[in-house]
């Protein structure tokens, strides 16, 4: 799908490659998806208010764009194997929809699998990808999500390329998201296939699951960048499994690690502890940031209770995690300077992400203390 140069640095340099994609994806999509609230129970009426609430609740302004429907949206194919939308949950089509999304300024984005079934038993696109590709792109669709699900066999490699030989001849530009979950280490053969690329097994609401996904990205950070991105799976804030300090310990791991922001709470809905974390300006520049570097951890601390995470920015300073992973109690971090990649006698600003102001200027280190269990300290030092 992608014509992508390749510029490969030795290792002793920095050992990461970065490809240069079709125009999307130079910065980690932003959105929301249907899946982890509403699993299956979703028609038009969802999708439309949902995208009105990105922008009247001002998840639009934040830099949330996709609107995107998950399984269970399509029944069947015609006789010249067009594929159908359930005609109770969505009467008007995907396109009315579609329409409607656009004339928000928002994107909409579409489901479909790999195999000939999707996870939910719904139509695959398996041997039906040209014409997919094809209705997604008569639609007026900007984003397609691709499952794993009912493969058997199936190399996941060539299964992809196809789909995203199909997307691109249609002409129109429409971000691929490949969810096969980490199968056949897509990490190191998606760039000129995809946009983003499943790392993990689905996301739980839970700290425990978090938390795994978590770890599993520990190996593969140097994997992503400009145009194609690790996903470690959507976001779970505000669907209640987690407190909120985990909660903004989950969003502000993400937006370290160039993972997409997809929401995935009930946006219609949305409280204000919610909207506060998944609009956090500062947090989501991080994410957001320009030079495409995913974040990595840094140091780990009596076994893993403590760990220190951080990513280079574009305008040379580093954003910092200091995370609390214990179970029980608070804890003391202490970042050392060298631990960023700068010099010990460098006097720098610390400057906290969640509170939006300058701590203050240290020299050689920063420490802080107080970190509640499962919280986080997320810093700018410059």
């Amino acid at each position: 799908m992608y014509k992508s140069i390749i510029l490969v640095f030795t290792a002793t340099i920095i050992g990461l490659s970065i490809a240069v994609d079709n125009g999307l994806g130079l910065v980690p999509q932003m959105g929301w998806n249907s899946w982890n609230h509403f699993h299956c129970d979703i028609n038009e009426t969802v999708i439309m208010e949902s995208a009105l609430a990105m922008v009247t609740s001002g998840l639009k302004d934040a830099g949330y764009r996709y609107v995107n429907i998950d399984d269970c949206w399509a029944v069947g194919r015609d006789d010249n194997g067009v594929i159908q939308a359930d005609p109770i949950a969505f009467p008007n089509g995907i396109k009315y929809i579609a329409d409607y999304v656009h004339s928000l300024g928002l994107l909409i984005g579409i489901y479909t699998d790999a195999g000939i079934l999707t996870c939910q038993k719904r139509p695959g696109s398996y041997g039906y990808e040209q014409i997919d590709a094809q209705t997604y792109a008569s639609w007026g669709i900007d984003y397609l999500k691709m499952d794993w699900c009912n493969t058997y066999l199936e190399n996941p490699q060539e299964r992809y390329t196809i789909m995203s030989k199909a997307l691109n001849a249609t002409g129109r530009p429409i971000f691929f998201s490949l969810c096969n979950w980490g199968i056949s280490e897509p990490w190191m053969w998606a760039m000129d296939i995809g946009n983003s690329w499943r790392t993990t097994g689905d996301i739980a609401d839970t700290w425990t699951s978090m938390t795994v996904i978590l770890d599993l990205q520990v190996p593969i950070t140097s994997f992503s960048g400009v145009g194609g991105w690790n996903d470690p799976d959507m976001l779970e804030v505000g669907n209640g499994g987690m407190t909120t300090t985990e909660y903004i310990s989950h969003f502000s791991l993400w937006s370290l690690l160039s993972a997409p922001l997809i929401a995935g709470n009930d946006i219609r809905s949305i409280d204000n502890t919610t909207f506060s974390i998944l609009t956090a300006m500062e947090v989501i520049a991080v994410n957001q940031d320009t030079l495409g570097r995913q974040g990595s951890l840094i140091k780990s601390i009596n076994g893993k209770d403590q760990q220190i995470w951080a990513k280079p920015l574009a305008d040379g300073s580093k954003a910092v995690i200091l995370l609390n992973r214990n179970d029980n109690e608070s804890a003391t971090i202490q970042l050392q300077w060298g631990d960023i990649w700068e010099s010990p006698s460098t006097s720098l600003i610390v400057r906290d992400l969640w509170a939006q102001q300058d701590i203050d200027t240290f020299t050689g280190s920063y420490t802080a203390t107080n970190i509640p269990p499962h919280g986080c300290v997320m810093l700018r030092v410059y």
